[in-house]
């Protein structure tokens, strides 16, 4: 397993990550707000999740550092061929730091709300070996 690297506080880099990483929390989608609506909602899955946080040299819209697992919610602009690119080389060097890497498209995410909270529950049971864990209704 690889060594992740973090940049320095004060780096001018690690800066721009961070600056970058917040514009990105205050710009989420309808799709990304609504699954961060369950994930930081008292530890899902007994999960620490955090949103729009920086790795090496991305962000990631969602990652358990505990479990190793980043969750991706992705637009249609995905889809276009140097994206695709992009994604796969980025999910390539996160599995090389020993991430599981999940996508999810936007329409997934607004549409099949459960199915996506059920894939993320098997994604955090497959990676830390868990009792199987009951999904929670929101409280009233």
């Amino acid at each position: 397993m690889g060594t992740i690297i973090f940049a320095v506080a004060g780096d001018a880099k690690n800066q721009e990550m961070t600056r970058r990483a917040r514009e990105l929390r205050r710009n989420s989608s309808d799709a990304e707000q609504r699954l961060w609506s369950v994930l930081r909602a008292s530890g899902f899955a007994h999960a620490k999740f955090r949103r729009q946080a920086p790795i090496g040299r991305y962000i990631v819209d969602f990652v358990s550092f505990e479990h190793r697992l980043i969750v991706e919610v992705d637009g249609g602009h995905h889809q276009q061929s140097d994206q695709v690119v992009h994604d796969t080389n980025r999910t390539r060097w996160l599995e090389s730091q020993g991430f599981q890497v999940v996508r999810f498209w936007n329409n997934e995410v607004l549409t099949e709300y459960e199915a996506v909270q059920d894939a993320i529950l098997q994604a955090i049971e497959n990676r830390c070996n868990y009792r199987p864990f009951v999904r929670r209704s929101p409280s009233p």
